[in-house]
């Protein structure tokens, strides 16, 4: 298994970030996949029009969220952890991101999947003019 770890920041606020990635709208808009997103400690949620899924199991406003996650193409029984921590710099928000307990052969394209399905959609959907 591997573990990985990114650190992305955003030009808004640690509110704007969380709420985007746990409103079920929101994330869709970003994403332009569906999106079931429970903003409850041990509900349930799914993105991508169901190519990853999980349960929150921690969840601090603006601060800190923390699921349990899969891709659908992994073993049925296997979940990861991911952990997204916020917090505010000084004209935004730095995530500091880690996923532990990856499969070795999907740990390079999960990894680079994070950029280009997340954090690159991510900051064009928050950093656009209003």
């Amino acid at each position: 298994m591997k573990t990985i770890k990114q650190t992305v920041t955003f030009a808004a606020t640690p509110h704007e970030v969380y709420d985007a990635l746990m409103s079920s709208k929101k994330h869709a808009a970003f994403t332009g996949a569906a999106a079931k997103i429970s903003d409850k400690k041990g509900g349930k949620f799914s993105a991508y029009d169901g190519y990853c899924e999980g349960v929150n199991l921690a969840l601090t406003k603006d601060k800190k969220i923390v699921q349990t996650w899969r891709a659908s193409d992994w073993p049925d029984d296997h979940f990861s952890k991911v952990t997204f921590a916020l917090s505010k710099t000084g004209s935004g928000t730095k995530i500091v991101f880690t996923q532990t307990d990856v499969p070795e052969k999907q740990a390079r394209s999960i990894a680079k999947g994070w950029t280009e399905f997340y954090w690159n959609p991510l900051r064009t959907y928050l950093e656009k003019p209003s």
